[in-house]
C-alpha cells in the first residue's frame, strides 16, 4: 500500500507528525478523515499522484493503512474530540492544527520549486483547506464533506470553522478570481446543506459545490448513510457520480496548479 511512498516526518513549532509523500509535479496535501489514513484514502492519494502531482499526506490521527472498522472510527473520533489541536465546536475560529498545515504547505511549495499547492480536507478536516488559504501558496482548496464545527444548532450548521481574519482572506482571494471546490452527499447530516449555502452566498462564482444524491453512495460502506465522497462511499466504476466527483477534484487541481505553473 505504501511501497511507492516516502515515509518521513514534518515538524513545525515543536509539533512533529508522520508524513507520506509520493509523486512528482505540483504539490497536493491530502488530509485524511476519521479514522485515519485508510486504504480508501491511500487509493484517492494514489489517483492524485498518478495524475502528475506530488502528494503530501500527513497523519493527524489513527494508524496508517489500518482498514475502517466501527471500533476504529469511534477510537479516532474520541481522539479528535479531546485533542487541543482540534476545535470541534468552534464556529468562528479554525482548529490550531491548521497553523501546522499552513507550514506544511510552505514546505511542499518549496520542495516543488516554489509552486502553487492544492489541499483537500475530508470530514473533520474538510474545512481546514479554507484556513490554509492564509498561506498564499495554497491555490486549490477542496472541502470534502466538511463536518466542523459539529452541526449542533442553526449557527454551527451554517458555520465554516474559520476565524474572521481567515474568512476575509478567503473572500478577498475569491473576489480576485480564485476558487474553492466543495463536495458532499445531499442527505449528509454531518456536513449539512447550510454550510454550502453559506459558501455560495458569500463566495458566489468563487465556490463550486458538488452535491450527490445518497442513492449513489457505496452500498458496501459501513456508514449508515453516505458521507465520504471520494473514499469509503465512492463506487469505483466509470460513470458513477462519486467516481466522477473524484475526477473533478483532480481536474480542479490541474486547472488551478498546472495552469498556474505554466503561466
Amino acid at each position: 500500500m505504501f511501497s511507492q511512498y516516502e515515509k518521513g516526518v514534518f515538524s513545525h513549532e515543536g509539533v512533529t507528525k508522520d508524513l507520506y509523500v509520493r509523486g512528482d509535479g505540483p504539490a497536493v496535501i491530502v488530509i485524511h478523515e476519521v479514522p485515519g489514513i485508510t486504504p480508501e484514502v491511500v487509493r484517492f492519494a494514489d489517483w492524485v499522484a498518478e495524475a502528475g502531482f506530488r502528494v503530501f499526506m500527513p497523519e493527524l490521527v489513527g494508524h496508517a493503512g489500518r482498514p475502517v472498522t466501527m471500533p476504529y472510527v469511534l477510537q479516532s473520533f474520541v481522539k479528535v474530540c479531546i485533542r487541543r489541536e482540534f476545535s470541534v465546536l468552534a464556529s468562528d475560529r479554525s482548529s490550531p492544527v491548521t497553523g501546522w498545515l499552513r507550514a506544511l504547505a510552505r514546505h511542499a511549495s518549496s520542495e516543488t520549486g516554489d509552486g502553487p499547492v492544492g489541499a483537500i480536507g475530508m470530514c473533520f478536516s474538510g474545512n481546514f483547506a479554507l484556513a490554509m488559504m492564509m498561506e498564499p501558496a495554497v491555490q486549490a482548496p477542496v472541502l470534502c464533506q466538511p463536518s466542523l464545527p459539529f452541526p449542533f444548532g442553526a449557527k454551527r450548521k451554517a458555520a465554516l470553522h474559520v476565524s474572521p481574519q481567515e474568512w476575509t482572506c478567503v473572500k478577498e482571494r475569491c473576489a480576485k478570481g480564485e476558487k474553492v471546490l466543495g463536495l458532499r452527499f445531499v442527505g449528509d447530516r454531518l456536513s449539512p446543506p447550510e454550510r454550502f449555502k453559506t459558501l455560495r452566498r458569500e463566495l458566489g462564482d468563487g465556490f463550486e459545490g458538488i452535491e450527490i444524491e445518497d442513492k449513489y453512495g457505496n452500498p458496501d460502506s459501513l456508514a449508515s448513510s453516505p458521507h465520504s465522497v471520494v473514499t469509503n462511499d465512492l463506487i469505483d466504476e466509470d460513470g458513477q457520480p462519486t467516481k466522477e466527483a473524484a475526477r473533478r477534484v483532480i481536474a480542479f487541481f490541474e486547472e488551478r496548479l498546472k495552469t498556474s505553473q505554466e503561466a
